[in-house]
């Protein structure tokens, strides 16, 4: 490996030996003649020259003093760059080959042309360009061009030695082309510069202002100017100033204030400027919503709105609308409106300014509630002693219900929500003014309700005494205050209802049923109504007599008097009465047995009822007779075989008797003429045992039982006259 690197080393370097002796065999280029040079730019000179034979590139120098400035090119014309304007050089050039390079040639001057003119261009308005620039070294005069970018129309050139120029006449909103160049005292012109300006645009035409009095806004519009690439709309104020910026030929300001006048203006702008504003549109908003506005309900049921006076209004229109949904309005050149009202109602108002541009916006809308109706149906369903109940209608507006009765110095009130009142603790048989109020929490109490007059049930009476005449009549006496009343008592019992009526302080009761207990009470009534009752008074009316009396011989000195029960009756108290004395039995029975009667005497009974509370009943007066006296020696006489007399002696009085004969073959009966103490039985079968009975007989034709029985016995053997044999007494009947 080694010895192979030796050897490639070695033919390298036999290789550049033979190049070098190869180069140095050959010749530099010739040297090149400069035809002309010359400058078309002023940083550059141009060099013109004859080709040289084998120069494959030249190399061109320009000096000034010590300033160098090289540049290979590759062929004629060449030229040097990089040079100062309106500089005298020394142009030189060499060729260039692979040989080497020449010498310089002979040098040839050269000038550079004037710089161009730095231009600064503007438009001042509409239809003028103001082209301005800076001075140029060596330049005695300048050169200014200009048309149209898009190349229609005219050229105006224009030669100055000031260092601005002004083109007028132009088009506005239109792109020029702007070209200047400077130009030495031998005339050469410059580098020229050029540049584009636009002229500003035209003021805005035909201005159009819409104005929406809703969203206080206004749409301005125009036609489209040319070369405008933006608008802007002024709207300016004593107060405010608005403005708004759009590309297109309309515009919106918005936040315009009510009341105000603006005035509004236009202005087109480009990049060159803006145009001049258009002449002001005066626009006049809509009035802003009246202020203070003043509500007063005087009297009731006229309502009174007033308002302060605005800027730029021309009317006024006031609504009302009430809260059924009812709407009236006012339009008047003041500031004031009166309004029909109710009462009850809730009325919203809203007051509007107008001109010609529109209505204000929406102010305060104020609520003003009238007062709550009054009641007027109010109606007493309940009127007592002490207390009276009214009711009435429900009415608009009211929340709550104030109720007084006063009578003078005292107050009585209830407060309700409901449409009715109760009045209690009230004086009875007391005229009240009553009055209802109604009443709302926004408004307080109608005080305009009217009142009326309610009077209270009479004051019960005090029943003071009872007490019954000599015809069995009940007389009630009371005591009261009332004025003008008519009473009515009223005894209740089992049996019924009795009643009497007196404007007075006392009635009777007739025609009670006997052995009744009742409850007795008084109630006042006047116009106003009734009383409550007094308090009841128990009475008792004395037991019934008995319907029936029957007395009953029961021996020759024992009565029996027996009745039916009367109704209240307990106990009963007989009395039986004669010259001769007097007989009494006290019992709860309805009958009563009286002894130590004398027989034959005329009495009189009575029987008298007695209640449990010790009331008495004088019932029954009856004349009674006792029966005729038992006759004594009653005797037994055959007058035959088959005939007997009976034979007695008659007591005291006169009496009719009758005669029994009780056998075993039979019962014989005899009764003697009046005023005879005998009677004959014939044809009575003898060989008997008969039981003799003489009896009084009363004058109802009742014979008496009672008296003693006699026993004979009649035989069949013996005188047919003469005594019957006496067998004993006996007491049986």
């Amino acid at each position: 490996m080694a010895g192979a690197r030796v050897k490639f080393l070695s033919v390298v370097g036999f290789s550049l030996i033979c190049l070098k002796m190869v180069a140095s065999t050959k010749t530099a280029p010739e040297i090149p003649t400069i035809d002309q040079a010359y400058s078309k730019i002023s940083n550059s000179i141009t060099v013109e020259w004859a080709t040289v034979p084998g120069a494959t590139s030249y190399l061109l120098t320009a000096k000034d003093g010590n300033t160098v400035v090289e540049t290979m090119v590759a062929n004629s014309p060449g030229t040097v760059t990089g040079l100062k304007a309106a500089t005298l050089y020394q142009i030189t050039i060499r060729s260039i080959s692979p040989a080497g390079r020449s010498q310089a040639s002979p040098p040839k001057q050269a000038k550079t042309v004037l710089a161009a003119p730095i231009l600064q261009v503007s438009s001042p308005s509409s239809d003028s360009i103001l082209v301005q620039w800076e001075a140029v070294y060596m330049a005695i005069g300048f050169s200014v061009s200009i048309m149209q970018a898009n190349g229609l129309g005219r050229i105006w050139k224009e030669n100055t030695t000031n260092t601005s120029l002004t083109f007028t006449s132009l088009d506005s909103g239109t792109l020029y082309t702007i070209k200047a160049y400077a130009w030495n005292a031998n005339g050469t012109p410059g580098d020229d510069s050029t540049c584009n300006q636009r002229t500003s645009p035209g003021t805005p035409a035909n201005i159009q202002v819409s104005f929406d009095s809703g969203a206080l806004k206004a749409s301005v519009s125009w036609a489209p100017t040319e070369g405008a690439f933006n608008y802007t709309v002024m709207a300016l104020s004593d107060s405010s100033r608005l403005s708004c910026s759009t590309t297109f030929s309309s515009c919106i300001i918005y936040s315009l204030q009510c009341g105000t006048k603006y005035l509004i203006s236009v202005s087109a702008s480009n990049d060159a400027g803006s145009s001049r504003s258009t002449s002001a549109v005066t626009l006049k908003t809509v009035a802003c919503a009246p202020g203070r506005v003043a509500i007063q309900e005087d009297p009731p049921g006229h309502l009174s709105v007033a308002w302060s006076n605005v800027d730029l209004g021309d009317y006024y229109v006031a609504f009302v609308k009430s809260d059924d949904g009812l709407e009236v309005h006012c339009n008047t050149s003041l500031t004031q409106c009166n309004f029909l009202s109710e009462c009850g109602f809730t009325y919203f108002i809203s007051v509007f300014a107008y001109n010609k541009a529109g209505q204000s916006p929406l102010g305060d809308v104020f609520n003003y509630t009238t007062a709550p109706c009054c009641p007027s149906d109010i109606n007493p369903v309940l009127v007592s002693s002490d207390r009276v109940e009214i009711v009435w209608s429900p009415v608009r507006g009211a929340e709550l219900y104030e109720t007084k009765a006063v009578d003078g110095f005292n107050v009585v009130e209830c407060n309700d929500t409901a449409p009715a009142c109760t009045l209690s603790a009230l004086e009875c048989d007391t005229k009240y003014n009553i009055t209802v109020y109604s009443f709302s929490e926004v408004r307080g109490s109608n005080t305009s309700c009217t009142s009326q007059f309610i009077t209270t049930a009479p004051c019960s009476p005090e029943i003071k005494n009872i007490s019954k005449d000599d015809f069995s009549m009940i007389n009630v006496r009371w005591q009261s205050t009332n004025d003008e009343a008519t009473y009515t008592v009223t005894a209740q019992g089992e049996k019924g209802l009795h009643q009497c009526t007196s404007t007075g302080e006392s009635c009777i009761l007739g025609g009670l049923p006997c052995g009744s207990v009742f409850s007795v009470t008084a109630v006042a009534e006047t116009p106003a109504g009734r009383s409550l009752p007094s308090y009841s008074v128990p009475l008792e009316t004395a037991p019934c007599c008995s319907a029936s009396l029957t007395v009953t011989q029961v021996t020759q000195s024992v009565i029996n008097v027996s009745w039916t029960v009367g109704t209240g009756a307990l106990t009963y108290v007989t009395v039986l009465q004669s010259h001769t004395g007097q007989s009494k039995c006290h019992t709860h029975q309805n009958y009563c047995l009286l002894g130590c009667i004398t027989c034959g005497i005329n009495y009189t009974v009575a029987v008298k009822a007695v209640s449990a509370t010790g009331l008495t009943a004088d019932c029954a007066y009856q004349s009674y007779s006792s029966s005729a006296c038992c006759p004594l020696g009653v005797k037994l006489y055959r007058l035959g075989p088959n005939g007997i007399r009976i034979h007695w002696q008659a007591s005291r009085g006169s009496a009719n008797y009758s005669t029994d004969l009780y056998g075993s073959k039979g019962i014989f009966t005899c009764a003697p003429s009046a005023g005879l103490s005998f009677c004959d039985v014939t044809e009575i079968p003898c060989g008997d045992v008969y039981t003799v009975m003489v009896s009084p007989v009363a004058e109802t034709g009742l014979k008496l039982t009672f008296c003693p029985k006699k026993i004979y016995s009649v035989t069949c053997s013996g005188s047919t006259l003469g005594m019957v044999i006496y067998r004993g007494k006996r007491n049986v009947e």
